[in-house]
This record gives C-alpha cells, structure tokens and sequence, in this order.
C-alpha cells in the first residue's frame, strides 16, 4: 500500500529530531586506550598522563603510585591503565605469567603479594562516574557471618623450628577486584601527581579507590 505524500512527509519530521537527538546522546568513539568522551557532555578524558613507566636516569621513578591502607592492615601499590613497575614474584594464586600484568597489589606483614586487578586500559561512565574496573586478581577468602575472613591451620612442615600452626585464610572461587572513581580535583598541586585515597574494601574482595587529578575534569 502507497502512503499518501502527506503522511511520508510528517512521519520525516518525527523521525528527524529522533534520530539527532539519539546520535548526539551516544558517545563519540575513540580507538586510543584510556581516553573517552563523556556521553553526557561530550567532554574528553584521557587518563594517559597518569601512568607510570619503568624508566632511566637521573631523575627515573622506581616505583608506582601509592594508597595507605589505615585500619586495612596492609598498603597498596597501583598504576593506571597498565603494570606497575615494581617486579613483582610469588604472587597469591596468580600465575606466574600474569605476574607483569598486575595494576595493583598489596603486601602483608609477612611479605605476602595479593593482586588486586590485572591492567586495564578501558574507563567507563558510570552516570556521571569515571571509573575504571581492574579484575582478575589473587583469590577472595571466605567470609563468615561477621564479614571476618575465615581461617585454618597451615600444616606444619618439616624442620619447622616453633610447634605453633600458622593460620591461613581459606579461599572461594571469586578473585580479588579494583574499582577506580576519578574526581575532578582543579588544584595546581594534583596537576603532575593524583591523589590516591583508599576507600575500603567490605568484603576483603573488591577494593575501592577515589583518584582526584586535574586529568578528571575531561
């Protein structure tokens, strides 16, 4: 059935304004890793800047950024949208393979490595949120009713010189996870180096970080 002219003309002036509006709503791509456009303002971020790399020289970096722990027992070791660049080893429940490959990680008082997230390179907008997720990392331990990890006696090895067992958390199937939020922060200081906080992590499992640093106010 043939649409009289009329009706095709009308239908082309609802569809029109749609369709702008939907194309101008959607995100503009962008194939550079750690860079996007808002998809509310259009605005570019481009978290480059932020990452650390293995360096020589007078006036290299040995290290990559940092995020006191408090009360979690422990600090954390990050890098953005790659590796950090401390060489890492003997990394929990991680292979050894994937050793170069962590963003972050923590270090116990008894010298234990968990990873808290392999590198990532694509940020998202959550809402108005610029946050970038890490995953992969070293196993979750189980909690108990308390939200506590659990714990089990470590079997004793030969040649041990105290007779006391060694508790040791006992793990699920979930792997330990980062969860960046990047903070418009215009002061002059954050301009070169971001401040790094801890949030928290409540179930031992997922950990969260604010980064405030001019480089978030796109």
């Amino acid at each position: 059935m043939r649409l009289p002219p009329s009706l095709l003309a009308l239908i082309s002036l609802v569809l029109v304004p749609y369709r702008a509006f939907a194309a101008s709503d959607s995100p503009k791509p962008t194939n550079k890793p750690c860079t996007l456009h808002s998809p509310s303002t259009g605005s570019f971020y481009d978290l480059r800047p932020l990452q650390i790399f293995p360096s020589t020289g007078k006036d290299a970096r040995n290290d990559s950024w940092h995020a006191k722990g408090y009360d979690y027992g422990a600090n954390f070791t990050l890098n953005f949208c790659g590796p950090v660049i401390e060489k890492l080893e003997d990394v929990n429940d991680v292979s050894e393979y994937s050793w170069r490959n962590v963003s972050a990680f923590y270090r116990t008082a008894d010298d234990e490595v968990y990873s808290i997230g392999q590198q990532s390179t694509d940020p998202i907008f959550r809402g108005k949120k610029l946050v970038l997720n890490y995953t992969s990392g070293s196993l979750c331990p189980e909690l108990d009713d308390d939200g506590t990890p659990k714990f089990v006696a470590k079997k004793i090895h030969y040649g041990d010189d105290d007779g006391d067992e060694t508790p040791e958390s006992t793990k699920s199937t979930r792997r330990k996870s980062t969860l960046l939020s990047f903070q418009c922060d215009r002061d002059p200081v954050l301009t070169e180096h971001p401040q790094v906080s801890f949030i928290g992590s409540p179930d031992h499992c997922t950990y969260f970080f604010e980064v405030r640093r001019r480089t978030g106010c796109g």
